[in-house]
């Protein structure tokens, strides 16, 4: 059977938006990684508005010891305060960071705030680096972290992770799981989500992903920028990444070099 540009998008999404959880619980997380806490859950700016029910989830379930919220200014932070704007028209969003306006909103829905932000790093490889280091200057345990981006780049920010912290577990919670459905030759999602992106926006960063994570020269792997852990992309994703971008060679994102900082920054 032909594989449908819906189905295509769908495959992109599910390798790149992990969950290694079936639920976000401490049963779940004693089953798979016999933890009864994580050491910190981290909820990623990267991610859309209801990345924050998440983070809310977690510290009901008390899944983790410490709650973070990591981001500074990057390539999302944009989208991220015209929504907010739209939705939380009382939080104040110029010149903020994305850590400080995802705790502006977990105030406003439970009247707590994170334990600790992080707000100055610019990308994907930077919010790790700062992680780790706030961390350390904390005195706060690494040996288990869950880890809560933008389902669109999950993989890489684990990838990332993997490459700075690798002795430790590493536990993927994409933010959202959404799938992509045709109607009448339209591509909809099938449910709606607080602050979700626009569909061309949405394809543009799944195709982004696929071209970072690889490693090739172009890519972010050791062999290329060396950005990230090496990641094994299976063949039926690669074949989905290449039809997609056919249709679509214009949405293949590349890195803004406004954003791109040193990682030892």
């Amino acid at each position: 059977m032909k594989e449908t540009l819906a189905d295509d998008l769908n495959l992109l999404s599910a390798f790149c938006g992990v969950r290694d959880l079936t639920d976000l619980s401490q049963n779940a997380l004693y089953q798979k990684y016999q933890l009864k806490k994580a050491d910190a859950f981290v909820l990623f700016g990267g991610s859309i508005l209801s990345g924050i029910d998440v983070l809310i989830t977690a510290m009901n379930n008390q899944v983790a010891t410490n709650y973070l919220i990591v981001g500074g200014q990057g390539h999302t932070t944009n989208a991220l305060r015209l929504k907010i704007n739209q939705f939380y028209p009382q939080i104040p969003t110029k010149n903020a960071s994305e850590a400080q306006m995802f705790n502006a909103i977990l105030q406003l829905k439970t009247g707590k705030t994170a334990d600790y932000l992080e707000e100055k790093s610019t990308n994907s490889g930077n919010n790790i680096t700062n992680l780790l280091q706030l961390l350390e200057t904390h005195e706060l345990k690494k040996d288990g972290l869950i880890l809560c981006q933008d389902a669109t780049m999950q993989r890489r920010m684990a990838a990332t992770c993997s490459k700075f912290a690798p002795n430790t577990t590493i536990i993927n919670y994409a933010s959202y799981k959404v799938k992509v459905m045709e109607k009448d030759n339209q591509l909809h999602f099938d449910r709606k989500l607080l602050g979700m992106w626009e569909m061309d926006q949405y394809i543009t960063l799944l195709l982004g992903e696929i071209s970072r994570l690889q490693n090739t020269p172009s890519g972010y792997g050791p062999a290329g920028k060396n950005f990230i852990a090496p990641v094994f992309i299976p063949q039926d994703v690669l074949a989905a990444f290449y039809r997609v971008a056919k249709l679509f060679p214009n949405k293949v994102r590349t890195a803004n070099p406004a954003y791109a900082k040193s990682l030892e920054n």
